[in-house]
């Protein structure tokens, strides 16, 4: 149940982040404008895609319930190659050789490293010392991204705000596994627990940074790299965390389950790199006048 879970949660993601790109792309204020993050809130498409994000959450915690965080994560993943046709159809995305290839390689790559590896469940409670060294990690390249993703615009800026988002989203990730553990003690013992915190601000510092990302027009980058970061960051706290193993069958059943992780990365790579949409949903202000 969690697997399929996992790419149900993976079709709402992608719906939802097309949609909220196409938001994004139709609000006033330029990328370097934090007020877009504002004026998004008036766009019913941008809404109708925050929905979907908040469905495919849900759907995600039930399967983090289920199932293993790297497995669930890995397919979740899968929602960078059903976003790009709805990207090309909805916010003018290109779709070309090379995104087909990092697509395949992508899908090959996920399916492999789950099958390969058959990554399995750990402690399902960790200690609070290495949940607060993962976080202030975590935390520290987030800043250090979103000061570099800064300086840059057009794809370069959507590749490192969607690494910094991923980064966000992967601790999300790992902190509801904890969270659904959690929900039925009651609302006075959710406010006492650090989960609750956690989840929060690392759910508001991927939601900033990915509509940042976003906002650039270039849907590829974005989504490369905040899958790819998002996968990886989950593979580590699975590991260093939760003490997830990523194969019980012995060294070579782990080796080619990294094969498969890294194939994936390689496609996502691929995607990473993918040209800018011949056009852009993003309004002009004060156009020149005629002459």
């Amino acid at each position: 149940m969690g697997p399929a879970l996992a790419v149900l949660a993976a079709f709402l993601f992608a719906i939802g982040t097309v949609l909220q790109q196409k938001g994004t792309l139709s609000t006033e204020a330029g990328e370097n404008d934090p007020r877009f993050l504002v004026q998004i809130l008036r766009r019913p498409v941008w809404l109708v895609g925050a929905a979907m994000m908040a469905s495919g959450w849900v759907v995600q915690a039930m399967a983090l319930d289920r199932g293993s965080l790297v497995v669930v994560q890995s397919l979740v993943a899968l929602s960078l190659v059903i976003a790009l046709p709805l990207g090309a159809i909805l916010t003018d995305q290109h779709i070309g050789q090379r995104e087909l290839l990092g697509a395949g390689l992508t899908l090959v790559g996920i399916i492999f490293f789950v099958s390969a590896g058959q990554p399995q469940g750990g402690n399902q409670h960790p200690g609070a010392a290495a949940w607060w060294t993962a976080v202030l990690v975590i935390y520290a390249l987030v800043i250090v991204l979103f000061l570099v993703g800064a300086r840059f615009s057009g794809a370069a800026k959507a590749l490192t705000y969607g690494a910094a988002a991923g980064l966000g989203y992967g601790l999300q990730a790992a902190v509801t596994k904890t969270f659904v553990t959690e929900v039925g003690s009651g609302i006075l013992a959710l406010l006492s627990s650090w989960s609750i915190y956690v989840l929060i601000l690392s759910a508001l510092t991927g939601f900033a940074l990915q509509q940042s990302s976003l906002k650039t027009g270039v849907l590829a980058p974005a989504m490369a790299s905040a899958n790819s970061v998002s996968l990886f960051t989950s593979v580590i706290l699975g590991i260093a965390v939760y003490d997830e193993m990523i194969s019980k069958s012995g060294a070579g059943h782990t080796g080619s389950a990294f094969i498969g992780l890294a194939i994936a990365l390689v496609g996502i790579a691929l995607l990473a790199g993918s040209a800018e949409p011949e056009s852009s949903e993003q309004p002009t202000t004060n156009p020149s006048p005629a002459t």
